[in-house]
This record gives structure tokens, sequence and C-alpha cells, in this order.
């Protein structure tokens, strides 16, 4: 019995060290909504891995330790880091802090409330099947989850490319630096998420074929992935 109340009292106590002193009750709901955001680089699903690593059993996970993710920056693998309540709030607030020269193009989160909400969202989340639909996961996101905004920021079931609906037929593209207008069949121009501070400037924009697309696309599949 005895046993039992410590437990009790130091899980208790790690719960409220891990709440902000300026910020309310997790609000798991605002949470997901929050991972929107996080969605176009990092799936809940297990070993699913896209730009970022699946982020499934994250919890008392090594930092760089996924093994079926090959492209942790060797800043994050050699930290010793093990993610937790606390790890990951630090994380989440700076994660060039934590672990400087990691290639993780996030800024981070200055808001306690807001971390505070999405951790809440995520340690049940990444549970054994605990993890939403696609659809769900991709719900915080400008332009929707589905149609050509789900296969730009990929998630979402994969298309059969030989029997494309209009909706998802790609006329133009618009590019500009981290932005982007996509004009389908149907005739619906989806905006793509900003992903940095560079801004369209007159003259910058530009209609790309799909080849030069494609080739960036490539190009960014090489540049350093981002690591959790």
């Amino acid at each position: 019995m005895h046993r039992f109340a410590a437990i009790l009292i130091g899980t208790l106590t790690g719960a409220l060290i891990a709440v902000p002193a300026n910020a309310e009750t997790a609000n798991s709901n605002r949470g997901q909504r929050a991972f929107g955001a996080c969605a176009a680089c990092h799936s809940l699903e297990p070993n699913r891995n896209m730009t970022g690593p699946s982020l499934a059993e994250l919890w008392n996970r090594k930092a760089g330790g996924l093994a079926s993710f090959h492209r942790y920056s060797p800043a994050l693998k050699s930290s010793g880091i093990v993610w937790n309540d606390k790890s990951l709030d630090e994380w989440l607030k700076d994660p060039q802090h934590l672990v400087p020269g990691n290639t993780m193009t996030f800024q981070g989160i200055g808001n306690d409330q807001q971390r505070v909400d999405l951790l809440a969202f995520l340690k049940q989340a990444t549970q054994p099947g605990h993890a939403p639909s696609q659809s769900a996961q991709q719900g915080g996101q400008q332009g929707g989850p589905g149609g050509m905004m789900g296969m730009m920021g990929g998630a979402g079931s994969v298309p059969n490319l030989r029997k494309l609906g209009p909706e998802d037929r790609v006329q133009t593209i618009q590019y500009c630096a981290d932005t982007y207008k996509v004009t389908t069949a149907d005739g619906s121009r989806h905006d793509g998420r900003p992903r940095g501070r560079d801004f369209c400037r007159p003259g910058r924009d530009q209609h790309l074929r799909r080849e030069e697309v494609l080739n960036r696309r490539a190009q960014r599949r090489r540049d350093p992935a981002p690591d959790t």
C-alpha cells in the first residue's frame, strides 16, 4: 500500500512539473489541431516515415533511435537524450537550444499552453493503437486534409495515378520561395503552407512545368531531414 502511494505521488508530482506555471490544464483537442502543422513531416503510424521519422511510441525512445529512419543528424544521434515529458517540452520550445546543430527546420513553440496541449495529444496518440486517422492528423493544416493538399503534404492514402480524378490532376503550379499555388483540372486552386519567412516579391513568382517541379522535389529529398 505504501509503495503504491509513493508511486502515485511521484506520478502526480511529475505531471505537475511537466505543466508550466503559466499554462492552463492541458487540452488534447487543441493539441490535435496544433499537430496539423507537424503532420506535413511526421506520421503517428509505426514506421511510416516521411520527411521526418514516425512519432509512434515516441515516449521513452532514445533520440535518433528509430531503426527504420536513416537520416538523423549526428548531433541528435549523439545527444544521449531520451524522449519524455520534460525533454520533449524543451525540444518543442527550442530545438537548437536543446541539441545544437540538429537539422530540425522548426523554430520552436514559445507559448507554454500550446506546448502543453500538443504534448497532451501526442502522449496519447503515440501509444500503440491510438493514432488518429490520417485525415484527423492533417486537420490543422491550411487547405484541409483532402485532395491535392493531402498529396503535397505527403499524407493521406496514396492515389491511383492511372485513375486520378480532376481534383488531383495538376494543371499549373505557381511557385514562390517556400509557397506555392496549385491549380487542378477541376479549376480549384490550393494554397501551400508557408514554411519560412521568405515572402514573395514582384517578379519572383513563376510557373513551373511538371519536370521542374519533380526536380525541385527530388532536390528537397536530398536535403537534411528534420529530426525528432
